[in-house]
């Protein structure tokens, strides 16, 4: 998450891969034609829009804005099977986790949309939203404090 967060203070997507799903292990969990072409057109290229939107939601002082913390509503993790969204794999995925800043003296926070867990390791997958209405980027449920999630589906 400090690379994530890394990514959205300096606006730098690329300082962010390291939390970002693999796409090695996407094309293993994918059961569509072009699993390459897919995480790179769609799946990163969102990762980007979202980041630069984080970014911009931060502000002047985001280079200043210290990350407080991760919250991760381990009740809403979840089995994926085989077959659901495409998948060609099982996983398990968690929905809505929280990313707490202070920024200016204020705790906020806005939403992780979905992360998926890889061989033991906790990755974005969504950072701004699963599924999109427009073509730019997102920021997942940003306000005052930690916030709350919600259960939410998977796709």
């Amino acid at each position: 998450m400090s690379a994530l967060w890394e990514a959205i203070v300096t606006g730098s997507a690329r300082s962010g891969l390291p939390a970002f799903f693999p796409e090695r292990a996407y094309a293993q969990v994918k059961a569509i034609a072009d699993p390459a072409a897919d995480y790179r057109g769609r799946l990163l290229a969102e990762y980007k829009l979202d980041i630069a939107a984080a970014h911009a939601l931060l502000g002047r002082g985001s280079a200043r804005a210290p990350l407080l913390g991760v919250r991760v509503p381990a009740a809403y993790a979840h089995w994926v099977d085989p077959g659901a969204c495409y998948n060609r794999v099982g996983y398990y995925e968690v929905p809505n986790a929280r990313v707490v800043y202070r920024e200016r003296g204020t705790t906020r926070s806005f939403g992780i949309a979905s992360m998926i867990s890889w061989r033991g390791v906790w990755y974005v997958v969504h950072l701004g939203a699963v599924t999109r209405t427009g073509g730019g980027g997102v920021v997942d449920d940003p306000g005052p404090g930690p916030g709350s999630s919600a259960p939410s589906s998977t796709c």
